[in-house]
């Protein structure tokens, strides 16, 4: 027995490390966790870090993981079917109907000119006919990067930036079918018309198939599901997985089977907490290997040493770059673009990502793409992902934003009535004793006296038996917390109804009752934890923002609501939903004497006679209120629009921000939002305000919500 001791004592750290599979992945979970957000601190894309990460622990650095290391492969196979759900999943064909015609005729020059010089590059290079056409696709699509960038500064609905981002639906699917074509050109020996025929009827009628049978088995299945997320999500990930499998049976390549099955639910997912989480699920573990991947694949010595791959390279990033170009100086010329929106449409179209390294990845791996070529692509990727949004951010402060009567007017309150105020009822739902007071003293100073019906809302979970034990312990808890609820408003001076509501969740409950009291207004609170159920299954707020039928205020509230005098709402942007947020914030300075300021940050570089034209339409658009006392306008030019608010913030007593979901890139590797990175370090009182005529959600969420857990 000694000796055996002696030899497992002797045997090397390293060696026993090695031979434990959960190490590779606990390196794996460390390296996801830490570089995307290092590299976002430096303004770079997460994703860059991410492929340098693979390249330094790969066969080309410390040599760490090897290309064939089975649980990397894995997840990085499911990565890639996940990046492709994902891209069709986002496509946004609202974009598309509204600037249809310009749309369309953009996605036809970017699709055609770049397609075209990737099949000459690969003539030129001497590669057979199918491998330049995929070359060529890869260099059709692009990755919308810069929707961030376009959102925070409110030229989002420009009729230049919305055809871009239109366009991408159709580079898109145009993309990903020639890839199928060039990859099924392997499996004959001749590439006849009646070979191509073939496949094309295969793939027609599976396409038909998947759109339209998963799009009716996913509405069916949703209605019948009810509010149980997790049974959604297990069912739409079941469905990419079913049009995967079909996809092989005949022939076709696996991820038009995960992009179709992505456009087949889209419609059916929408804007729904199940979206978020589908996102979720993949941009926290399986698309980053996928991209660490990619950087094990790198050969960093052969890279630099080679003179054909340098050539390539060089060549392959200059004609992305040139086509893309061309492709929006044509637009330009036959839709009268001026020069600025014309390189800001250009700038857009230049990030290769999703579409381009998913299919490089397949030729590769299926032997059509050479080491240069996937060298030059991932270099293509790094150059195009760092420049594109960097130009963006650069030009598109000078398009012209969507005029900001017509963004806003749209979600203007009606004017104020004795009819509409008896008619207003607030609801507060209350299950944490510790926010319970300051919740009642926030719905008594929004209502209005005699005028107004505050409803104190409890929800006792049900169980399978109305009879049973848990049942009856939520019931009495309920009952305290009413009758509590209770006390404090008679303290405050005001009448509140009771209401006890047995549901099977408090999401549910609340949203129900709420609809069924005919409520004006939804007054919540939360705190700050937030966990990994919560992320995958949702929480309370996620659900009840996206499902209720009225405005919803979602509060942390620091002090005692009547202790306000001076209230903050900050406007990103001049697109943002900031009229019912002005208004409701006057609402609480009426009753306490308070002082409203609306401030609005635009970009340093913005002129002042632009500044000044802010400041005036936004006046202009504020008097439409009829407040007996008009809030106070503020502009503030700066380079970081959360850091503007969160330094303007420490004046004030509370902040009121308007509730706007953000777009997400598959992946979700961008930084957070803005309302998320100013709740969560602002010390004052908060209100996240979601009006019920808020139509402004854009595809993939990520929203306030993800920093809260419990009401």
């Amino acid at each position: 027995m000694e000796p055996v001791l002696q030899v497992l004592a002797l045997e090397p750290t390293s060696q026993v490390l090695g031979q434990e599979p959960i190490v590779p992945l606990a390196i794996l979970l460390l390296v996801i966790l830490v570089v995307p957000i290092l590299f976002e601190r430096l303004r770079l894309p997460g994703l860059v870090g991410l492929v340098g990460s693979g390249i330094v622990l790969g066969p080309s650095g410390w040599n760490l993981f090897h290309t064939d290391l089975s649980i990397i492969n894995l997840l990085s196979d499911i990565g890639l079917i996940y990046l492709m759900f994902l891209v069709g999943l986002e496509q946004d064909f609202r974009q598309l109907h509204q600037n249809q015609k310009r749309s369309w005729g953009f996605a036809g020059f970017t699709f055609v000119i770049p397609l075209l010089m990737g099949i000459l590059l690969g003539r030129v290079f001497g590669f057979a006919i199918n491998t330049s056409i995929l070359i060529g696709s890869l260099f059709t699509s692009y990755t919308l990067l810069a929707y961030p960038i376009l959102s925070r500064l409110g030229v989002i609905n420009n009729p230049v930036v919305s055809a871009t981002i239109g366009a991408t639906i159709f580079t898109d699917i145009s993309a990903v079918l020639i890839l199928d074509v060039c990859l099924f050109s392997l499996q004959a020996d001749v590439l006849s018309l009646s070979y191509i025929l073939t496949l094309l009827g295969r793939l027609i009628i599976y396409t038909t198939i998947i759109l339209l049978g998963f799009d009716w088995a996913g509405q069916e299945f949703f209605r019948r599901s009810g509010d149980d997320e997790g049974n959604k999500l297990l069912f739409v990930l079941l469905s990419v997985f079913i049009a995967i499998i079909s996809a092989k049976l005949i022939g076709i390549e696996k991820i038009v089977g995960a992009f179709l099955a992505g456009l087949a639910v889209n419609t059916v997912v929408g804007e729904s907490p199940t979206k978020d989480k589908l996102v979720f699920v993949g941009s926290v573990l399986f698309i980053p290997v996928f991209f660490v991947k990619l950087g094990l694949l790198i050969d960093l010595p052969g890279w630099s040493s080679s003179i054909t791959t340098l050539k390539l390279m060089l060549l392959v990033v200059i004609g992305v770059i040139v086509s893309k170009f061309l492709a929006a100086l044509l637009a330009k010329i036959c839709y009268r673009y001026n020069w600025q929106e014309m390189l800001t449409m250009w700038s857009i179209s230049l990030p290769q990502v999703s579409m381009t390294l998913a299919g490089t990845f397949l030729g590769y791996r299926a032997g059509l793409l050479s080491m240069e070529v996937l060298h030059s692509v991932v270099a293509l990727m790094l150059i195009t992902s760092t420049l594109g949004p960097l130009l963006t951010n650069g030009l598109a402060v000078a398009v012209t934003p969507t005029p900001l009567v017509e963004a806003l007017t749209v979600n203007l309150p009606e004017q104020k009535s004795a009819e509409k105020h008896s008619n207003f009822t607030i609801v507060v739902p209350i299950y944490n004793p510790q926010t319970q007071q300051y919740l009642m003293e926030m719905a008594a100073l929004l209502a209005h006296p005699e005028k107004s019906k505050i409803i104190a809302l409890s929800i006792a979970t049900a169980a399978a038996r109305m009879d049973a034990p848990q049942l009856e312990a939520s019931l009495q808890q309920s009952e305290r917390l009413l009758a509590k609820a209770n006390d404090q408003s008679r303290n405050l001076g005001i009448e509140t109804l009771s209401l006890l509501r047995i549901d099977n969740a408090f999401a549910s409950g609340i949203t129900r009752a709420a609809r069924e009291q005919k409520a004006s207004l939804i007054v919540m609170g939360w705190d700050q934890r937030t966990g990994l159920r919560s992320r995958l299954f949702g929480n309370v707020i996620d659900t009840v923002l996206w499902a209720s039928h009225c405005s919803v205020a979602v509060t942390r509230l620091v002090e005692s609501p009547q202790k306000i005098q001076r209230i903050l709402v900050p406007l990103e942007n001049l697109t943002s939903p900031v009229l019912p947020a002005v208004q409701f914030a006057q609402m609480l300075a009426d009753t306490n004497q308070a002082q409203v300021t609306v401030l609005n940050v635009c970009d340093r570089r913005i002129s002042s006679s632009k500044i000044a034209a802010r400041r005036s339409q936004l006046a202009v658009l504020v008097s439409q209120l009829a407040l007996a006392n008009p809030p106070e306008i503020q502009i503030i030019a700066h380079e970081n629009v959360a850091q503007a608010i969160l330094q303007a913030a420490r004046l004030y007593d509370l902040v009121v921000l308007p509730f706007v979901r953000n777009y997400t890139i598959p992946g979700g590797l961008v930084m957070s939002d803005l309302t998320t990175q100013i709740a969560r370090q602002l010390t004052c009182s908060i209100v996240i305000l979601r009006d019920a005529q808020n139509t402004q959600i854009s595809a993939t969420p990520k929203s306030v919500a993800n920093t809260t857990s419990t009401v």
